[in-house]
């Protein structure tokens, strides 16, 4: 019995040594494998995607669409798009960059564009958005964009263009350090947090003092600028027309003009808190705002800002005043609040992302709330007709009013 054990002991031993050498000679080509050659299947070899991407304009036709993106790898700017996912058609940049804008023209109205971009060997999924319509024309303004709330409504509301009244980071000092000019990491983080919302519906964004701010604000002004009043990072990151800092977007369809201008903080011109550009008479901005009001060719013009429209319509003895009653409609995103004012039988609307806060109401206010809020502007043509709503984040109408 004795030697019976010890033999199969033996043989148990023999076994073990066999098998142990068959597990290291396995093992030993899978250890040896370094990251360029590991099998096709596996993911560290898989081309990265692209899933930053926001759509926009740079020119003032809206047969023109600007496709941005950002690649984790420099290279060219490749767009595939079509009114199918087979891409009949394709824009080619050459450069070699991480941060990408592209034009593209669509030639129909109307209609469902899907689209895809590529850098490299890094791509994105199909995409897609709408064409401007015929028909009905829908527009969202939204403002304070700081807390990155629930958007649902504004997916809801199926717009074709959004808009803001400023104030669309917190700050650049935050995420980039004090002082950086150059950095987006704000801006991109904007765009992560929307995805869907940003690679479907073109956005134009219009300046406030948090877009700019890349130092803290302190209580008193420091010696160093606490704004970048040139926006270079915003600027970077969006593509919009002219200057960026100020523009204007038409869609001739509906006879509509939307203009921005960079108006925050104005009590602060001419100190280390200065936000923005000039806006007294013989500056650039008022003479551009002047010369753009003179055009009488839209029946309805909304102009854009972040300023507190009681404050801004005194500048300069009335003349902005003035010049925002030739147009439809002015919205700010000054105050934490949702309001409608009347003043000489024109409209000044404030809105906030953030609806809660302290409020600073206008001397000729109409409707005031402190609610979470957008606008929705919804434009027609047969009549032709703008329905402004001020809309709380659960699509609940605060206040309407038409304009024809």
């Amino acid at each position: 019995m004795i030697e019976f054990i010890q033999k199969n002991i033996k043989q148990i031993n023999n076994m073990k040594h066999t098998l142990s050498l068959f597990i290291v000679v396995m093992l030993v080509p899978l250890a040896a494998l370094n990251a360029d050659e590991m099998p096709a299947s596996t993911s560290r070899t898989s081309p990265p995607g692209i899933d930053r991407i926001w759509l926009g304009h740079r020119s003032h036709d809206p047969g023109k669409l600007v496709v941005n993106w950002m690649s984790k790898e420099p290279g060219d700017s490749i767009v595939r798009f079509g009114q199918s996912a087979n891409y009949e058609m394709e824009v080619r940049v050459a450069n070699n960059s991480t941060i990408h804008h592209v034009e593209i023209p669509l030639e129909e109205l109307g209609g469902v564009y899907h689209y895809s971009v590529r850098t490299g060997n890094q791509y994105s999924k199909d995409a897609t958005f709408k064409a401007y319509p015929s028909d009905e024309l829908r527009v969202a303004v939204a403002a304070d964009w700081q807390s990155l709330p629930d958007l649902s409504a504004i997916r809801n509301d199926d717009v074709h263009l959004l808009l803001t009244a400023g104030d669309n980071i917190s700050n650049t000092h935050q995420f980039c350090g004090p002082g950086n000019k150059e950095c987006v990491k704000p801006y991109a983080r904007l765009i992560d947090r929307y995805p869907d919302l940003f690679r479907s519906v073109p956005f134009m964004p219009v300046l406030g003092n948090h877009d700019k701010e890349m130092r803290p604000r302190g209580r008193k002004p420091p010696e160093q600028p606490v704004y970048d009043i040139d926006a270079t990072a915003f600027r970077r990151f969006f593509e919009l027309p002219g200057d960026e800092w100020k523009w204007h977007f038409d869609v001739p369809g509906f006879d509509v003009r939307f203009a921005a201008l960079d108006l925050n903080h104005i009590s602060d011109l001419g100190t280390t808190w200065q936000a923005c550009h000039s806006f007294k008479r013989d500056s650039e901005q008022f003479r551009w705002y002047d010369k753009l009001m003179s055009d009488n060719s839209r029946k309805f013009v909304v102009t854009l800002y972040n300023e507190r429209n009681g404050s801004m319509r005194a500048q300069e003895q009335g003349a902005w005043h003035s010049m925002f009653r030739k147009g439809t409609i002015a919205i700010t995103g000054f105050g934490y609040y949702a309001e409608r004012a009347e003043v000489d039988d024109f409209t000044y609307y404030n809105t906030s992302l953030s609806g809660k806060g302290n409020q600073y109401p206008d001397s000729k206010s109409k409707f005031l709330k402190g609610a979470d809020s957008y606008i929705l502007l919804t434009l027609t043509k047969n009549p032709a007709k703008m329905v402004v709503d001020i809309k709380g984040l659960d699509g609940t109408v605060l206040d309407r009013k038409v304009y024809q």
